[in-house]
């Protein structure tokens, strides 16, 4: 009988196998630069977003101490202009968003019953683009004359209006690695929103329909639609305008038959989709929160996850209300204030169905469940400011005023952020093991809710006193100086807020209260692991017989209808770590094997911004880089052998 050849493996493979057996000591730090779990690179995501949201934070405070005071010269008008630009564009696109990915990549597998994402290695990817941007965004500090105090940041706001953005009126390359880094960010989340779809419509375990999935995983599934559909908006305007301002096109400059409202109708029209981006993920992280604390099921499910299908739909028909006063007439901006109008019908049965999901519950006021009520009552007082500007006669007057900034920040801080900090305290002891301090956590939350109030509420008032945006200095004489003060002394209640975080977090990681797989009682199956969850999620994937598929487990009807826990299935009866000690040695799971090539493929691409910017012999260098990560990423197996 003629023997069968074995192919033999190629040099280039062997290598290959090499660095990956280099990489998989699970303690070492070489594991986390080529990991692909979903878990640990949702927590390289928190980590990383929460760096920039401290540097943000830091941002503010010095625009902060600028305007406590009149006629202030803490901060000149260029560094003033930069560190706006730089706050800005951080807490969207390095804070919020990210954070958002973390719990994506932390939660959705083990919330859907899965093992990991559907692409482990894109996963990764996406996180290496995002820190390469976020890195080669902030690179532009230096791009300056730092010795002698001038910054070289983008300078034209966030927003990056034209004809503002234009080399003409912007020299420098500030706003150079400000449009590639934005460039870089809209891949990443291009990456992470196909991949959250996939996973999602595809690796759910048997028996979870879509509506059994939790509300959380819902909101993921919507965003991740938005991500894909509103990132190419964005990128496109990022690539006309690389054109104007490295190639002498004419996208957005008036003079030569460009049209700067163009900009303005892509950057909105991406924009609007990109606040519901940043919103959703916090209305599904209530909304495991609400339940859990009342001991109530969420009230009205399907109203819930249909206003937040609705929500993402209307979202592309209201950009224009960002451009109510630019002359585009009287039927556009009616016809956008009707729809922004309309759009907060969906929010509000959102509102109603968490309040009733309190009402009558056995509430335990646990801090997850103190963030997650005051991102209830913040994002309800911002989006009652919001309705005020979808009177076109009404944001004629506050439009570039202090009210719109009031109004953005209880949205996205009062809303996004708060929710987050309810998720971080929710999820911490699933993923350490250990409970954060209940004492320091109640004290993080009221000073938190305190500077908000104080920061952003005399805002309003200064707005409505005429005092506009982005100005870094006013006279004595405009009656702002009380209402400014106010606003910079809550900054500090915030920063403060967040110095107590970090102690709670630092010290609960080390010493904290055991938690236990299931310290909430709680109702979804990522509680049905041990914590924090081996490598492998589920040693066996769960069948889902309904919805709250972990509650069920735990508590039954009796004859009477009161709730009884089932012995058989409690929390104690999980998985212990004996089991995912036995699993690892011989569970016969594949896992993705450990790879470098999306830290490989993601590092080409500043590679390239640099050269376009700086000397085009760098774009082949980096384009050489990403095609080393891509064959090498498609060269390796996707797990390793028992």
């Amino acid at each position: 009988m003629a023997s069968i050849a074995v192919p033999k493996r190629s040099p280039l493979s062997e290598a290959l196998k090499g660095v990956r057996h280099a990489a998989a000591d699970y303690g070492s730090i070489w594991s986390w630069i080529a990991t692909v779990d979903h878990k640990r690179i949702g927590i390289l995501y928190g980590v990383s977003a929460f760096a920039f949201f401290i540097l943000g934070g830091v941002e503010a405070l010095l625009l902060r101490v600028q305007l406590a005071q009149p006629d202030s010269g803490f901060l000149g008008p260029d560094t003033y202009n930069r560190l706006f630009t730089m706050h800005g564009t951080t807490m969207i696109f390095l804070v919020v968003m990210p954070m958002s990915s973390a719990f994506f990549n932390l939660l959705v597998p083990l919330m859907i019953g899965a093992r990991d994402v559907a692409f482990p290695r894109l996963n990764a990817f996406s996180f290496w683009l995002f820190l390469a941007g976020a890195i080669f965004l902030n690179a532009s500090f230096f791009t300056g004359d730092i010795l002698n105090g001038e910054l070289g940041a983008p300078d034209a706001g966030w927003f990056g209006y034209a004809p503002l953005n234009l080399r003409e009126f912007t020299p420098g390359h500030g706003l150079d690695f400000w449009m590639l880094g934005l460039q870089m960010f809209g891949l990443a989340s291009l990456a992470g929103g196909f991949n959250f779809v996939v996973t999602i419509l595809n690796m759910r375990a048997p028996g979870m329909t879509l509506f059994r999935m939790p509300v959380f995983v819902w909101m993921t599934l919507i965003t991740s639609f938005l991500i894909i559909f509103a990132m190419p908006i964005i990128s496109v305007a990022l690539f006309e305008l690389t054109f104007d301002r490295l190639f002498d096109a004419n996208f957005f400059n008036a003079e030569a038959g460009g049209n700067p409202l163009l900009w303005q109708h892509m950057f909105w029209l991406f924009g609007h989709p990109e606040v519901y981006i940043l919103i959703l993920p916090a209305f599904g992280i209530i909304s495991a929160i609400l339940p859990t604390f009342s001991r109530k099921p969420l009230f009205g499910y399907a109203f819930v996850v249909f206003s937040g299908i609705a929500i993402g739909f209307m979202s592309w028909g209201v950009w224009v209300h960002h451009m109510l006063t630019t002359g585009l007439g009287t039927v556009a901006n009616s016809a956008f204030g009707v729809t922004t109008i309309l759009i907060a019908v969906p929010t509000g049965v959102k509102v109603f169905n968490w309040m009733a999901t309190l009402w009558g519950g056995s509430i335990r006021f646990r801090p997850p469940l103190l963030f997650a009520v005051g991102t209830v009552a913040m994002f309800t007082l911002g989006g009652l400011s919001g309705v005020l500007h979808s009177m076109v006669p009404s944001d004629f007057q506050q439009q570039d005023s202090y009210f719109v900034v009031a109004h953005l920040h209880y949205v996205l801080f009062g809303g996004a952020i708060f929710g987050l900090f309810g998720g971080i305290y929710y999820w911490f002891p699933k993923f350490t093991g250990r409970l954060m301090n209940e004492k320091l956590g109640h004290v993080n939350f009221w000073l938190m809710l305190v500077g908000l109030n104080l920061t952003f509420f005399p805002m309003q008032i200064s707005g409505l006193l005429g005092m506009p945006r982005r100005i870094y200095t006013y006279d004595s004489e405009l009656g702002w100086n009380l209402w400014n003060l106010m606003s910079s002394v809550g900054a500090f209640f915030i920063a403060a807020s967040v110095l107590v975080f970090l102690i709670n977090f630092f010290f609960s990681l080390r010493r904290g209260e055991e938690s236990g797989p299931d310290p909430w009682d709680a109702r979804t199956l990522e509680w049905s692991i041990p914590s924090p969850p081996p490598e492998y999620n589920f040693k066996e994937i769960p069948t889902v017989t309904s919805r709250d598929a972990f509650w069920h487990q735990k508590y039954r009807e009796d004859e009477t209808g009161r709730i009884v826990p089932v012995v058989s299935g409690s929390a104690a009866d999980a998985e212990t770590p004996e089991d995912e000690t036995e699993g690892e040695h011989g569970h016969g799971i594949h896992l993705p094997s450990p790879s470098y090539m999306p830290l490989i493929a993601a590092s080409g691409f500043p590679v390239v911004a640099t050269g376009l910017i700086y000397d085009f012999a760098l774009v082949p260098v980096g384009f050489a880089l990403i095609l080393i990560g891509f064959f090498g990423w498609v060269l390796e197996p996707a797990t390793e052998e028992e």
